[in-house]
């Protein structure tokens, strides 16, 4: 986006704050299939607020929406496991899930480092 970013102790924080989230995300995403995922959703939530105004905010939302839209698809897939009919279809929406989640972890932390919004 061309847009004037003008950074200050604030923004610089924050930035660094949400950074460090799409690593936690990431170190749980790939050690435990997202399953601690819920503990830098819970500081996305209360770090969020502190970004109102910045384009970090809209980092937060976007790793809050990709955690719950992750666990839902990882449900659904859990209900076709569980049917026993719906097992390959059941590996296959846990696949997608996987590979979803990690392209928005990659691109939002590649647009982060950009210093844009996403």
């Amino acid at each position: 986006m061309a847009q004037d970013i003008v950074f200050d102790a604030r923004t610089d924080s924050a930035k660094s704050w949400a950074w460090w989230l799409y690593v936690a995300h990431g170190v749980s995403f790939i050690f435990t299939l997202g399953a601690f995922s819920f503990i830098p959703l819970i500081l996305n939530y209360v770090k969020r607020g502190e970004t109102t105004r910045t384009f970090v905010h809209s980092h937060h939302d976007w790793q809050i929406r990709s955690f719950w839209w992750y666990l839902i698809w990882m449900v659904v897939g859990g209900a076709l496991f569980i049917t026993f009919i719906g097992i390959p279809l059941a590996y296959l929406v846990w696949g997608g899930a996987w590979l979803w989640k990690a392209y928005r972890l990659i691109r939002g932390w590649v647009t982060l480092n950009n210093n844009e919004p996403i």
